[in-house]
């Protein structure tokens, strides 16, 4: 016994060291065998069950090796109920309106126009991030290479309805800070975070990038897991890396972090834990809940949009819902605030709709018909339809280079869907259908006046006998230069 504890400890005392220098792989196999207890709670009674029986009988040892397995398949469909509910716990639903929200550019234009804005930077666009504090996109570029991390960041302006387009670049340090999301070996960020912190994870969806003035700063919002048996996430704080000094910072308080800090990716699964609104049945059968929009319009970025409030308080991920189902309309609006203090779940409230809106897809098609002169010739579309508070929605309509107009509408009034034409900068156009009373509605009455009186003020020739003698001149002056200019044309 004493021979075989003097071999033994050594190896034990070696394997342990191995474990904890080894941060990183040791995370990731703790955070994945935690995400596979379902299944390994169904080995376990398969073994039990089976172990159990053969001691009576081998026809019992299979007798208890499917029950077993029956128990086990069962363990793993509650199991996703309870997970549901535990995202869902945190959701509160109310015939609130939505609050006002302001429009942005879609995702998809800051997109294109980050690469126009890279000059002579010859790494690959690894992100792009709608930074709602600065009303600016942030797009992280990565080096070319195995051995390396980030080479740009840039925050940039795109304006939805504004010629006045602002970019700036923070170029990272490649010796001082060489790390990177997904990068090789020890120009591995997560490496560096885990070395940090360990047990904590990260989506790459949820990564960002931010200038502090010329020193690119980048965030990745952290997860942690809870429960046991049941192994749902929350949120950890953030970790903050210095492009410039590559140093590396873990924490718990993000309200001094720039963006949005709480994890997109979470704010996802807490919308899809609505689904456990009701029993254990009505979530077996998709009875309850919602489910995102997702019916082609949307397809590149249908959940999670994230506005800003009007009143400048916060801003929120909000995505639109329609009912589990075949039903397409949009009855639903969730909110996830995007920065949140603490290490529990962001409160979900979710907005029902009265009246509800048309599907994003039926949204477009009405646009196409009644707006036919200014969507969509050439490369034009009608890109993200998005709830901007209350029943209302905006789309835009352009190119990815150029938002020209946005249409606003009000949800079925009447039966009918509420309509309106403006320019990218708000201002009314005409509309197909202006809701009764509505603020439209008003400034299409104001607008019509205002056109009566100026054809009337033309219209009126006026008596000239009361001009003088200068002013009769220039009058003259000015119908020969008029009459001029036409016969020329």
């Amino acid at each position: 016994m004493g021979r075989v504890l003097w071999w033994v400890l050594p190896i034990v005392a070696v394997a342990g060291l191995i474990v904890w220098w080894a941060s990183y792989a040791t995370t990731i196999v703790v955070w994945e065998l935690r995400n596979l207890t379902p299944w390994l709670v169904l080995l376990a009674l398969v073994i039990l069950l089976a172990v159990a029986g053969a001691r009576a009988g081998v026809f019992l040892g299979w007798l208890g090796a499917a029950t077993g397995l029956v128990l086990g398949i069962g363990w793993l469909f509650y199991n996703s109920y309870l997970q549901d509910r535990d995202y869902a716990a945190a959701m509160s639903v109310v015939d609130d309106p939505v609050p006002s929200l302001n429009a942005r550019a879609p995702y998809l234009v800051g997109e294109a126009q980050a690469a126009p804005n890279l000059g002579d930077v010859t790494g690959e666009i690894a992100d792009i991030t709608y930074l709602p504090d600065a009303d600016r996109f942030g797009t992280l570029v990565e080096r070319r290479g195995w051995l390396s991390g980030y080479e740009v960041g840039l925050v940039q302006e795109v304006p939805l309805g504004s010629n006045s387009r602002s970019s700036q670049r923070c170029a990272f340090d490649l010796d001082a800070a060489g790390a990177r999301i997904g990068g090789w070996f020890g120009h591995n960020l997560g490496r560096k975070i885990s070395a940090e912190q360990r047990w904590v994870r990260f989506d790459e969806r949820d990564v960002y990038v931010y200038c502090a003035g010329d020193t690119p700063m980048v965030v990745v919002p952290l997860k942690r897991q809870v429960g046991v048996l049941t192994v749902t996430e929350r949120p950890a704080g953030a970790a903050l890396y210095n492009g410039r000094t590559g140093q590396l910072t873990v924490t718990t308080d993000t309200a001094s972090i720039p963006g949005s800090t709480y994890p997109i990716s979470l704010a996802a699964r807490q919308r899809e834990g609505t689904a456990a609104v009701g029993g254990f049945a009505d979530w077996w059968f998709e009875r309850g809940g919602w489910d995102a929009s997702d019916d082609g319009t949307n397809e590149d970025n249908n959940s999670e949009f994230t506005l800003r409030y009007t009143d400048g308080s916060n801003s929120a991920y909000v995505t639109p819902l329609t009912p589990q189902g075949e039903a397409s309309s949009v009855v639903a609006v969730s909110t996830v605030p995007t920065r949140q203090t603490g290490l529990a779940l962001a409160p979900m409230t979710v907005h029902r709709l009265n009246p509800t809106w048309s599907s994003p897809e039926a949204v477009v098609a009405l646009i196409k018909a009644e707006y036919r002169d200014a969507c969509c010739w050439n490369e034009d579309r009608v890109f993200e339809v998005v709830p901007t508070g209350g029943t209302t929605w905006t789309a835009t309509v352009g190119s990815e280079q150029s938002i020209r107009y946005r249409v606003e509408g009000r949800g079925q009034v009447n039966g009918r869907e509420a309509t309106c034409l403006k320019t990218a900068e708000g201002v009314l156009i005409r509309c197909a259908y202006a809701a009764p009373g509505s603020p439209e509605e008003q400034e299409l009455k104001r607008m019509e006046e205002q056109k009566q009186q100026q054809e009337q003020q033309q219209g009126q020739t006026g008596d000239l006998s009361g001009l003088t003698d200068r002013q009769l001149a220039e009058l003259n002056t000015r119908l020969a230069e008029e009459l001029s200019r036409r016969l020329k044309d």
